[in-house]
């Protein structure tokens, strides 16, 4: 413990006084050797200090930062790696059933020939049917750890398929959609920043057209950050040289700013960008010097507001601190990080929320709001779950539908659905007591077909064809299109 304690005080810049601290320190060691010697319930070195001491330490900073034990620091090391043990299957799991939606290409799911709308039957003997929604999820988790034997029941087959499957490292893929929502419109789905996003995206791009795309949808929705180089990278695909894209500003932390290469070739298309609460971090980054610069029309809701730079400090016995060490700030001004508790968070020169009620404005001048998080310029919410709606998403009903139905025909990727098929998915549900009045039937009919569309196609196609569908009935989607002159 003395020399994990004199790891975390290597790490502070700025100390008490020698002889104030070593007598400090000599009454958190007095007090834990009277709990350990007289405590009613005996209590081990590791819990005093790794869930006792350490984080009442930093609990009086702030709610991000945090200190991980050998177990947990190893964990995040993992992650950074953005690798995750696994087969490389997409599914749709409902209670007593695994719908198979996508493979991703060269992983064990793919080599062993696991195909869209596959249902999986069973997994190491243990049969689907049999399990509710928490025993598959937890099967499924085990069955990722070793290697795994698939019960398989195909569509247009006869008998069982049988697949063994050994999981690999597998790279999460971090830009996870790229097709085209209208004439000349690309869309892209960022599900996270990590090394190769920048990249990636730029491929993306490349394979919708590049320049010759009168616009680009970028989706940020629900994508919790990441590195923040590349979101700097993922930025200079679109601003021009020289623009500055954030501030940094810590107590120990020299100010400084990042800007676009002067050699960057950016993409001068038209350019939305889709924020919710959800988008943070590295996320915000982009959006906030996007908005900043007049670059994209930002659109949603109000981003997460997660303006923190953390510094991963590792230290003695495999264990680590993540420590905040100073605060982002868009090209206005505009702090991203929304408002901590002034008392319990402040950094000398920049404060949690420096923004106050101030106003901002764009390079056009346009007012743009601080406080925290990213405002969108047009807000658009998703659509409220009504009572029939969240009855046929909890019940499964469209994939299960889909499965039985892609069971007795094949589909053309100029598939609809028409009315018969609607009459057929209607005595489905009223076989299962689902029966949605006239007039309910009447005003979501739209939704019902796009949903069973987009399931038909997750499990004939694989799910990014799902997706395609899935954009149609998007509010968001069609707002940013429309705003893109699409």
């Amino acid at each position: 413990m003395l020399r994990l304690t004199a790891a975390l005080l290597v790490c502070v810049s700025a100390l008490p006084a020698a002889d104030e601290l070593e007598s400090q320190m000599r009454s958190v060691i007095g007090a834990y050797a009277a709990v350990e010697a007289n405590a009613a319930d005996p209590i081990s070195s590791e819990q005093a200090f790794y869930q006792g001491a350490i984080p009442g330490l930093l609990r009086k900073l702030d709610p991000h930062s945090v200190f991980f034990d050998p177990g947990q620091f190893d964990q995040l090391r993992k992650l950074e790696t953005s690798t995750q043990k696994g087969f490389g299957t997409v599914v749709s799991i409902l209670p007593g059933r695994i719908i198979v939606l996508q493979t991703l290409p060269a992983t064990p799911s793919a080599k062993s020939g696991l195909s869209p709308g596959d249902e999986i039957l069973a997994i190491n003997g243990y049969v689907v049917a049999q399990l509710d929604l928490e025993q598959l999820t937890e099967l499924l988790t085990q069955a990722r750890q070793n290697q795994a034997q698939l019960d398989v029941k195909r569509p247009g087959s006869a008998g069982i398929l049988h697949f063994t499957l050994t999981p690999e490292e597998l790279q999460a893929p971090s830009v996870d959609r790229a097709f085209f929502v209208a004439a000349g419109v690309g869309y892209i789905r960022v599900a996270s920043f990590e090394e190769s996003t920048a990249q990636l995206i730029h491929d993306a791009i490349e394979k919708l057209g590049g320049e010759q795309l009168s616009g680009l949808v970028l989706d940020l929705r629900n994508n919790p950050g990441g590195l923040m180089t590349a979101a700097l990278q993922t930025a200079s695909l679109f601003l021009e040289p020289g623009q500055k894209i954030l501030t940094v500003r810590g107590r120990n932390v020299t100010e400084h700013s990042e800007a676009v290469p002067e050699n960057a070739k950016p993409y001068r298309f038209k350019l939305a960008v889709l924020i919710n609460e959800r988008t943070a971090s590295a996320s915000e980054i982009v959006s906030g010097a996007l908005q900043d610069h007049d670059r994209a029309t930002i659109l949603g809701q109000s981003s997460f507001g997660k303006g923190l730079v953390q510094s991963v400090f590792p230290m003695s016995e495999g264990t680590g601190l993540a420590l905040t060490t100073a605060l982002y700030y868009t090209p206005s001004g505009r702090s991203i990080q929304k408002p901590l508790d002034a008392a319990r968070f402040e950094l000398a020169g920049a404060t949690a929320h420096p923004n106050g009620s101030r106003k901002f404005h764009t390079d056009k001048g346009r007012e743009v709001s601080g406080g925290g998080g990213i405002q969108p310029d047009v807000t658009v919410f998703p659509p409220a779950m009504n009572r029939l709606r969240a009855a046929l998403e909890a019940s499964g009903s469209f994939t299960n539908f889909a499965t039985e139905y892609l069971s007795k025909q094949k589909v053309t990727d100029e598939f609809e659905v028409n009315p018969e098929m609607l009459d057929e998915f209607r005595s489905y549900l009223s076989e299962r007591r689902i029966q949605p009045g006239v007039a309910e039937w009447v005003v979501e009919r739209e939704f019902v077909e796009n949903r069973l569309k987009t399931e038909i196609f997750n499990q004939a196609f694989g799910v990014e064809k799902g997706d395609e569908i899935e954009s149609q009935r998007d509010p968001v989607i069609r707002k940013a299109v429309e705003a893109l002159g699409g």
